[in-house]
């Protein structure tokens, strides 16, 4: 086990009881009913002894008093019974406390993550931490609370009783407990490693998962089934061989511990029956002797079950590092303290000496300058990979600029908090996105309060009105994950749809009608004419035939800015632009 894997556990261990802390109340109660319980059960094999003591032989039965100690045995039993449900009880609503704060950390940590780490992590491996691996930590932490507490204060209660036996036989019952902890220590020291390995594997395997059923039409389409059954089963192999690891070291548990028991029993069952035989009876009856070997019993018995309980939160510590990891990622830069908050933008952007790559070795763009003017429509065009894309997360601040500023009416967008200065942006992706939920609901994400007659008008001059009606529930139709069934050329018009609803002062078109039909793109560009009137317009294209009345045409190549101009003085430039608009046409 490497260093960093020994350190990981006391830190984890630090942190599992930071969220423990608001819930120490509980935790002191649930350790108070375990003692109460552990009492109780206890003070059973006292009353058993007395029980047989007696039966002093044929015809010397004192029946009523066993009768009575019967009963007696039976409220003990019942009361046990009842504090132990409120015990776990207890411990069930502590566990799930726990894990309903851990979850919600790591989910609103997910909401101010920088981008960077979103794009550098599959999406299935950050599932796999705050689903998968969140319910292993629960398993193991209620499976401590559930008998790590007991365990304890039944090996306290029962050394105390048989001290009070007979102390000399409670001397051999302590010399040899040491050989439990050297067992649960080596079985500890080696699971830990396993079982974070398990869970590392477990979230590559999520992710692979998630990553194929969301792209399986990419899968059948290039016959690609079989190898990735192949690399299912290759990283399926690491998972059970790190596995078996984990759970061979965790096995050990029983049958060491069962060994140690029954090395302890036979122990005291020895001397005792040397002390019983020694004494003829006199201060050490034979119901003692089978009081104090039951104690032994119920003493070693803990043992079994920490031991157990050990291995089950080397899983626990194990998974919880990794969401503790995610919990613990930095979030993006906050806001300034004094930074402003932008209300109804006039639209002026303007860009300076803008540097910025993703990777610092392997440099993207570099000393930029762009002014737009309000009102202003600007399309951004170039070869894949010349930067387009990035430069609309720079204006959307999804990334910070590593040089040079970027200014929107004048203040840095570094000066404005990111909430208002995304308000004053719409943005219609290429890629599409909707919730799961009804056509209204995803409609009206920018504007919460929009009437009826709004969201209609809006999806009229979209043309998605029509296809909605024809709907099941018309708006009230439920659509599942990213769209459910619809086509990709209506999901793309929701997503119009909901933009022209709020219809902010500066828009960000990134290829925006590129999966709709020629016809309806036709319609739409109207109704884009309309949106964009007055406001302040990025549109990023592939198809040039798109942009030609663009006020200012970038055309963008590794990064720099190469022409700018309106398409008439572009192409008598007979530049770049030139050649990737003829390309387009040379047919």
């Amino acid at each position: 086990m490497s260093r960093a894997k020994q350190k990981a556990q006391p830190g984890t261990m630090k942190k599992v009881l930071e969220y423990l802390r608001p819930y120490m109340g509980l935790v002191a109660l649930s350790v108070l009913l375990a003692a109460v319980t552990v009492a109780l059960t206890l003070y059973v094999p006292v009353l058993i002894g007395r029980a047989i003591d007696l039966i002093v032989g044929p015809g010397q039965v004192d029946m009523p008093g066993i009768l009575r100690l019967i009963l007696r045995i039976a409220i003990v039993v019942a009361a046990t019974a009842a504090v132990q449900w409120v015990v776990n009880t207890i411990n069930n609503k502590i566990t799930f406390q726990v894990v309903r704060d851990v979850r919600a950390q790591a989910f609103a940590k997910l909401q101010i993550l920088p981008l960077s780490y979103i794009d550098s992590h599959p999406t299935g491996e950050i599932v796999s931490r705050v689903i998968a691996d969140v319910d292993q930590f629960a398993d193991g932490l209620l499976l401590g609370f559930t008998q790590l507490f007991t365990g304890v204060v039944t090996i306290l209660g029962t050394l105390g009783f048989m001290i009070s036996i007979r102390p000399g036989i409670a001397l051999v019952v302590v010399l040899l407990t040491p050989l439990s902890f050297v067992v649960a220590r080596f079985i500890a020291t080696h699971t830990y490693s396993y079982f974070r390995q398990q869970s590392e594997t477990r979230g590559e395997q999520t992710a692979f998962i998630d990553e194929m059923i969301g792209n399986q039409k990419v899968v059948k389409a290039f016959g690609h089934e079989q190898q990735n059954v192949e690399r299912f089963d290759e990283i399926n192999e690491r998972l059970e061989k790190c596995s078996l690891q984990a759970i061979f070291y965790s096995s050990l548990t029983n049958p060491c511990t069962r060994f140690v028991n029954n090395v302890v029993y036979a122990g005291v069952a020895l001397a005792g029956a040397l002390v019983c035989v020694a004494c003829g009876g006199a201060g050490f009856t034979v119901g003692s002797l089978s009081a104090l070997l039951s104690y032994a019993n119920q003493y070693t018995k803990p043992f079994n079950e920490i031991s157990g309980v050990v291995t089950e939160l080397q899983n626990a510590l194990a998974c919880a590092s990794r969401i503790f990891q995610l919990i613990a990622e930095p979030p993006q830069t906050p806001d300034a303290p004094d930074a402003r908050v932008l209300k109804d933008a006039q639209g002026q952007v303007e860009m300076k000496d803008v540097s910025f790559s993703y990777v610092p070795d392997r440099k993207l763009i570099e000393a930029l300058n762009l002014s737009v003017k309000p009102g202003q429509h600007v399309a951004i065009v170039g070869p894949t990979g010349c930067g387009k894309t990035t430069l609309i997360n720079l204006l959307m601040r999804f990334y910070d600029v590593n040089g040079g500023a970027i200014r929107v009416d004048g203040t840095d967008v570094r000066q404005i908090t990111r909430a208002s200065l995304r308000a004053n942006y719409g943005m219609v992706l290429q890629e599409t996105w909707l919730k799961s939920g009804t056509i209204r609901e995803n409609l009206v994400m920018g504007k919460p309060d929009a009437t009826d007659e709004e969201v209609i008008a809006a999806a009229r001059a979209c043309h998605a009105h029509s296809f909605i009606k024809r709907l099941p529930q018309g708006y009230d139709t439920v659509i599942g994950e990213d769209g459910g069934r619809l086509s990709q050329g209506q999901k793309q018009l929701l997503c119009i749809t909901r933009i022209m609803l709020c219809l902010p002062p500066m828009l960000i078109l990134d290829e925006a009608t590129s999966s709709i039909d020629t016809r309806t793109e036709l319609k739409i560009q109207h109704a884009f004419t309309t949106m964009m009137d007055g406001r302040t317009t990025f549109i990023v294209a592939h198809r040039l035939s798109t942009i030609r009345e663009a006020d200012v045409i970038l055309v963008m190549r590794d990064g720099s800015i190469v022409e700018m101009g309106s398409h008439e003085a572009l192409l008598q430039r007979n530049g770049f632009y030139a050649k990737l608009y003829n390309s387009q046409f040379a047919a």
